[in-house]
């Protein structure tokens, strides 16, 4: 079932979002090598609690932890330890933030320390291919239009994009429908309309689209081992458009 938000149910949500967007900004500068990715998801609980929000990733279906860090071949889903980031890794951070009965869900990728070229524009272009999502949606558009613009751009690069995860639908649950891939036929699927709230994310790999779980049950690996990027925003379908809401 899909539900459309009213105005406060949007308005809730985009203060949860900002909470989470505060917390990507507040714990950027500790990204660098040495810290272990266990600090940085105590530091970002501090601070979102801080802030009156909620990790809503902790004991979610039984994650140990209050956010997910994913580096290097890690697509998703890394529990945070005591590894220690070195130069040259990139870290996803993805997390969402609980308020007032409100989800937000929102993932950014970071360099740590001097990263090569190679690697810097597979997450420069990642990033591109969540903007390129979200440039086609508005009420009227399908879902398959935004897997479509994610795909036919990353594509281009020779980059592998991740099939078995999607985006979906978010509110009062961390997860609701629909589900948004990250590939799909334009002007095919699901009509978006306006009121819908999306968690748009796309997942592209350096090499082969190939993915793998590790024997933790959470942590999705590429197969082939190489890099993967991952960038994140929870938004709401306008009628000429969408508006982001995990944001300033």
């Amino acid at each position: 079932m899909i539900n459309i938000k009213s105005p406060r149910e949007i308005q809730l949500m985009k203060e949860a979002g900002h909470i989470n967007y505060l917390a990507h900004q507040y714990i950027e500068k500790f990204i660098k090598p040495g810290v272990t990715t266990l600090q940085l998801d105590e530091m970002i609980n501090s601070y979102v609690t801080k802030l009156g929000g909620y990790c809503s990733c902790y004991h979610y279906e039984g994650f140990p932890k209050h956010t997910c860090i994913s580096v290097n071949d890690e697509v998703v889903h890394g529990i945070p330890s005591k590894r220690k980031l070195k130069n040259g890794d990139i870290v996803k951070l993805d997390f969402t933030v609980r308020k007032d009965g409100y989800e937000s869900d929102m993932t950014r990728t970071y360099l740590v320390g001097t990263v090569s070229e190679d690697v810097q524009n597979l997450v420069l272009h990642t990033k591109e291919a969540l903007e390129k999502g979200l440039s086609v949606v508005k009420a009227g558009a399908k879902i398959g239009d935004i897997g479509y613009a994610i795909s036919s751009y990353a594509k281009k690069f020779g980059y592998g994009v991740v099939e078995e995860l999607v985006g979906h639908g978010i509110g009062t649950n961390m997860h609701e429908d629909p589900e948004v891939p990250n590939f799909g036929e334009k002007g095919k699927g699901l009509t978006l309309k306006e009121g819908m709230t999306l968690a748009i994310e796309p997942m592209i790999n350096m090499g082969s689209k190939s993915v793998c779980m590790l024997d933790n049950d959470w942590t999705i690996v590429t197969e082939d081992e190489s890099f993967s990027a991952h960038f994140e925003h929870t938004i709401v379908v306008t009628k000429d458009g969408y508006e982001i809401l995990t944001g300033e």
